[in-house]
């Protein structure tokens, strides 16, 4: 095969052996690679309804049809596991040197099956496998466990992927790290953790081989051109953060735990104030021509000297939803975040969580005492002090901090059992998963999609955000068109989470975002890497089969119907202010989009997929599982 090597590694920590399983043709032609690949992976290795942190729930990695290659954001992989916060499909991306490498060493997934008994590193050397002591890695953050392994080995060509403190100790929401990335979002990193797997380090030393490299190399420079253009000025320039100042405008920024979706100091922590007083370099992804992450320091103060980088959906989760316009407190939480290994939307969310639970009186000061603060502290909404303390907790699973370090479903969960309280009814998640920077009560196609979404609270699985923002529906009201709309930009992002590419993008094969403008061309791509005849309706169907097996795998770990829900305050409370005042989604309107949105999938009208839908999709073994 062209592109791929057909092989799959498969590591047992249980016995520390390896073996390798080959892959027909036909089977790549159907998931790929990224998040469908890694969810495949999942489905064929999981023990069926094992919890998340048992042995029988493998760690899946999926390389990407264009790593190694002359094609741009080309560079990244699919990480998959049962999540700890959801109980369903943890699908994460993430991206450079790591993915290269391991595409190096010519293997198309790796899966980890078992656990091990003591902390290991794993070394996947081409196709030897090491099983290394972990003990001078342990308590490192995860850009020294990086260096350290690299000093360690001599060789800038080991790529690893590591763990940080925040996932040593279990903290629900930890992230796996590779070079400076964060696949993230899900749990990943203590799933690791329940394996004592600190790090997984590739080095690969074989090329890549294509089928037709002379149009590859054209057509990649051609996107590569483009994508120094207009089309991703936004991201070159600013970054997402820029994002904070639209949010604010439209009314759909969160604020103060989802109260409301504007925020007074919206400018202090805009991606326009942060280029102006903290931005100190930008910086890109392995073979990626548009470096959109935006280095961030702080220069003076408490905080001086933290520096991360710094994207609209972390800015958000620390700054307004936590009520706090210090942007140096903001880059202090998301530095304690990166460093440590934590999903900084979810962590946002959660001190948001906590912040509401003491303005409400649920919560106490002396509930939050800790090593800094013996007496405790008050964590009020725009109290950036609480809120870095807060994050440090987390990461140490100190005090209140391990509570919080359960994610806001099962610290909800928690505390009203101790208070009998219902902050379950603030507690910002779906099926688990904290949500994400845009306000849904006026964003309500969106808010379906994220209730379908087999993630969670994810807009980057569900983007069905774009055309609220943009005008295309009326992101007021609900109509007969909303299902056909989630259903497709759903599958539209799944396309470039399965090839995969970064969405940044998308504008630049014509211009234009949209399926007619992009298809042609990475149908183009896909040939000129593989020697395929895929065309329109084949790329098409990529992102169909990546969505379906990512639901078929819910379906099989227990998912029903009652679980596409929205927060109860995205239904109940209505915001005061802002162009979004007065707007919820209720259950109503919910209950006639998801209708609407099974229809369009072609799934039954309770969310079950047909039988015949699957075979139709190449899946006939998932069809005989779990089809009705």
């Amino acid at each position: 095969m062209y592109g791929y090597s057909g092989k799959i590694l498969h590591i047992d920590l249980n016995e520390r052996k390896h073996w390798v399983e080959e892959k027909p043709e036909e089977w790549y032609k159907i998931y790929i690679g990224g998040v469908s690949m890694a969810t495949r992976l999942c489905w064929e290795n999981i023990e069926v309804g094992c919890d998340a942190y048992d042995p029988g729930n493998p760690i899946c990695f999926a390389n990407g049809i264009f790593a190694g290659t002359p094609v741009p954001v080309g560079g990244k992989y699919g990480l998959a596991s049962k999540s700890p916060l959801t109980g369903v499909i943890g699908d994460s991306l993430s991206g450079s040197w790591f993915t290269i490498a391991l595409k190096r060493a010519q293997w198309d997934g790796v899966v980890i099956h078992g656990a091990s008994e003591n902390w290991i590193h794993i070394l996947i050397d081409d196709d030897r496998v090491e099983y290394l002591p972990a003990d001078k890695l342990l308590g490192l953050g995860t850009h020294e466990t990086e260096e350290k392994i690299r000093e360690i080995f001599g060789d800038d060509q080991v790529r690893s992927a590591t763990i940080g403190p925040a996932g040593e100790n279990m903290v629900r929401y930890a992230n796996v790290t590779n070079d400076g990335r964060q696949a993230g979002r899900t749990g990943h990193g203590s799933v690791w953790a329940s394996k004592k797997i600190k790090a997984v380090s590739v080095r690969g030393t074989h090329g890549v081989t294509v089928a037709d490299p002379d149009s590859l190399l054209k057509m990649s420079f051609d996107i590569t051109e483009a994508a120094q253009g207009p089309h991703t000025v936004k991201y070159r320039v600013y970054g997402t953060s820029t994002n904070v100042l639209n949010a604010n405008k439209h009314g759909f920024l969160p604020t103060n735990n989802f109260r409301e979706g504007t925020f007074d100091f919206a400018e202090l922590v805009s991606g326009e104030y942060l280029d102006e007083h903290h931005k100190v370099k930008v910086i890109a992804c392995a073979q990626c021509p548009i470096a959109c992450e935006q280095m961030s320091m702080v220069k003076t103060g408490p905080y001086a000297g933290s520096m991360t980088g710094i994207e609209y959906e972390c800015l958000q989760a620390v700054s307004s939803n936590c009520g706090i316009g210090d942007m140096t407190a903001a880059i202090r939480m998301v530095d304690i975040s990166d460093r440590s290994g934590m999903d900084t939307m979810s962590m946002g969310v959660s001190i948001s969580f906590a912040m509401e639970c003491f303005e409400t009186g649920v919560l106490k000061k002396e509930d939050f005492k800790c090593k800094k603060y013996p007496e405790g502290f008050e964590p009020y909404f725009g109290n950036g002090e609480a809120g870095v303390t807060l994050a440090e907790m987390i990461r140490d699973k100190e005090g209140i901090g391990a509570i919080l370090a359960e994610g806001t479903r099962i610290a909800a969960k928690l505390i009203d059992e101790e208070h009998n309280s219902e902050t379950w009814k603030f507690a910002m998640n779906i099926k688990g998963l904290e949500c994400p920077g845009y306000d849904a009560r006026s964003l309500k196609t969106f808010a379906m999609g994220l209730a379908v979404g087999t993630r969670g609270g994810c807009h980057n699985r569900s983007a069905a955000y774009d055309p609220d923002i943009q005008g295309e529906t009326n992101r007021f009201t609900v109509d007969e068109t909303r299902g056909v709309v989630a259903a497709r930009s759903e599958e539209y992002a799944a396309v470039y989470d399965t090839l995969p590419m970064c969405k940044f993008i998308r504008r630049c094969f014509t211009g234009k975002a949209d399926r007619a403008g992009a298809w042609p061309s990475i149908a183009n791509l896909i040939n000129a890497t593989t020697g395929w005849n895929f065309d329109y309706d084949e790329v098409d169907l990529i992102g169909v089969r990546a969505h379906t097996i990512k639901k078929a795998f819910n379906i099989r770990e227990g998912w029903k119907p009652e679980d596409d829900d929205i927060p109860y305050r995205w239904k109940h409370d209505p915001m005061t202010k802002g162009p979004g005042a007065g707007h919820v989604v209720t259950d109503e309107e919910l209950a006639y989009m998801k209708g609407l949105y099974y229809k369009a999938k072609g799934w039954t009208e309770d969310g079950y997929i047909p039988k015949q839908l699957l075979i139709d999709l190449g899946m006939d073994d998932v069809a005989e599982e779990i089809g009705v």
